[in-house]
C-alpha cells in the first residue's frame, strides 16, 4: 500500500523524526512571509522610514547569513539537537520582541534573531532529510514544498487576523513554533558532537563554480526584496491590505508549483538553457509588474514572476560540478556569497522608496534581474 515513508524510503524509526522535521519547516516557512506581510502595519504604526523598513528586512537576510556559518560549527561543539533548538528559539524571541516596541535599536536586532532561526532550521532540516530519506530527490523536494505551503498560507493567516490587530499572527506562530521545538527537543536527533568530514575541497576558483553563485547573488537580490517589500508596493498604489498580502500568497502558491514542475523536468532537459528561459521570463514578467497596467495584468504579471522564480535557484546549484556539491566549505561559499545579496537589496529599495517613492524603488529590482540574466546567457554560451 501506498505511504509516504514508502516514497520517502525512510526506515519506520527514522519515520517520527522526519515528521517533526517537515513540521517544524512548515511552522518556519509561515514566519517567511508573516515579515514582509506585517511591515507596512509595523511601520505605519511607529512612523518608520521606507529606509528602516529595508533595512529591517536586510537585518533578517544577514541572520539567515551567520546562520549558515554558525549551524556549520556549533554541531561540532553542543551537538545537533541543542544547536537546533537553541538558534531555532531565537526566531521566537525575535517575533515576540517585534511585537512590543517600535525602536529601531532593538527591531533590527530583534529581526536579526528571526534569520538566524530561519537559517538554522533551513540547514539542520535539509541534512537530517538528506541522511534518513533513501529517496533522497523525493524528500527534500517534499521538505521544500512543506516551507511553501507554510509560506503561502502565512499572508491569509494575516488577512485572517487584521480585525486583532497585526500582532495576533506572529504571536500565534511563536506558540506554535513553541510546540515544534519542544517536539525536536524530544526526538532522537542526534545530541552527540558532530563528526568532522576529512578531505573536504578548498576554496573553488573555477569559472563554473563562480558564475553560479554570482547568478544566484543576484537571484536572492531579487527574491528577497520581492517577498520583502510585494505588500508594500500594492500598497504603494492604493490596493487594500487584504488584496496587497493575498498578492504575495499568490506568490508562494506558483512557486510551489513551479518547483515541482522543475523536479520533474529538469532531468530531461538542458539545465542552463532552462535556467536561462526562466530568468528571461522573470525579467518580462517583473517589467509587466512595475508597468502602468490594469490589475487583471498585475496579478498575471505575479502569476508568472511565481512560476519563473521558482527553480532559478536550485536548478542553479544543482550545474554545479559534484566536487562542490558534496563539499560543505564549498557549499557554504557558495551560499554565503549568493545571501549577501538578500542582504543589501532591500536596504537599497527602502533608501531608493524614501528618495523616489516606493514604486520607483520597487522597480529597482529590474537592475539585479538584468544582470542575472546577462550572466545566464554567458553561462549558456560557455556550455
Amino acid at each position: 500500500m501506498f505511504s509516504i515513508a514508502n516514497l520517502l524510503d525512510v526506515k519506520k524509526e527514522n519515520i517520527s523524526l522526519l515528521v517533526r522535521i517537515y513540521f517544524i519547516f512548515f511552522v518556519f516557512g509561515m514566519m517567511s512571509t508573516v515579515l514582509g506581510a506585517i511591515l507596512p502595519s509595523l511601520g505605519d504604526e511607529y512612523g518608520l522610514s521606507q529606509t528602516v523598513r529595508g533595512s529591517l528586512l536586510s537585518a533578517h537576510q544577514l541572520g539567515n547569513l551567520i546562520a549558515v556559518f554558525a549551524s556549520g560549527v556549533l554541531p561540532y561543539a553542543i551537538g545537533r539537537k541543542l544547536n537546533t533548538v537553541l538558534l531555532g528559539s531565537f526566531a521566537a524571541i525575535g517575533l515576540i520582541t517585534i511585537t512590543l516596541t517600535g525602536n529601531p535599536m532593538i527591531l533590527l536586532p530583534a529581526f536579526l534573531l528571526t534569520g538566524i532561526g530561519r537559517g538554522t532550521m533551513s540547514n539542520i532540516t535539509n541534512v537530517v532529510v538528506g541522511e534518513n530519506a533513501g529517496n533522497k530527490a523525493a524528500g527534500l523536494n517534499l521538505l521544500h514544498a512543506v516551507f511553501a505551503i507554510g509560506a503561502f498560507l502565512s499572508p491569509f493567516m494575516v488577512i485572517a487576523f487584521m480585525p486583532a490587530g497585526w500582532r495576533t499572527e506572529p504571536i500565534v506562530i511563536v506558540a506554535v513554533m513553541a510546540i515544534a521545538l519542544i517536539l525536536i527537543a524530544a526526538s532522537k536527533l542526534s545530541s552527540h558532537r558532530a563528526a568532522r568530514v576529512k578531505g573536504e575541497s578548498a576554496v573553488p576558483s573555477t569559472f563554473t563554480f563562480w558564475i553560479n553563485t554570482f547568478i544566484m547573488f543576484f537571484y536572492l537580490c531579487c527574491e528577497a526584496s520581492m517577498m520583502g517589500w510585494l505588500v508594500t508596493y500594492f500598497g504603494s498604489l492604493g490596493y487594500s491590505p487584504a488584496f496587497s498580502t493575498a498578492m504575495q500568497s499568490l506568490l508562494w502558491i506558483m512557486m510551489l508549483l513551479g518547483r515541482l514542475v522543475c523536479a520533474v523536468i529538469a532531468g530531461k532537459v538542458n539545465k542552463s538553457r532552462l535556467i536561462l528561459l526562466l530568468g528571461t521570463m522573470l525579467l518580462f514578467f517583473f517589467a509587466l509588474l512595475i508597468s502602468p497596467v490594469n490589475t487583471v495584468l498585475k496579478v498575471i504579471a505575479v502569476l508568472g514572476a511565481g512560476l519563473s522564480m521558482s527553480g532559478i535557484y536550485p536548478t542553479t546549484l544543482s550545474t554545479m560540478d559534484k566536487s562542490y556539491n558534496s563539499s560543505t566549505s564549498a557549499t557554504g561559499i557558495c551560499i554565503g556569497t549568493a545571501s549577501i545579496g538578500a542582504i543589501i537589496m532591500p536596504v537599497i529599495i527602502g533608501h531608493a522608496a524614501d528618495s523616489i517613492g516606493v514604486p520607483a524603488g520597487f522597480a529597482s529590482i529590474g537592475a539585479p534581474v538584468m544582470i542575472m540574466v546577462l550572466l545566464m546567457i554567458w553561462k549558456t554560451r560557455r556550455g
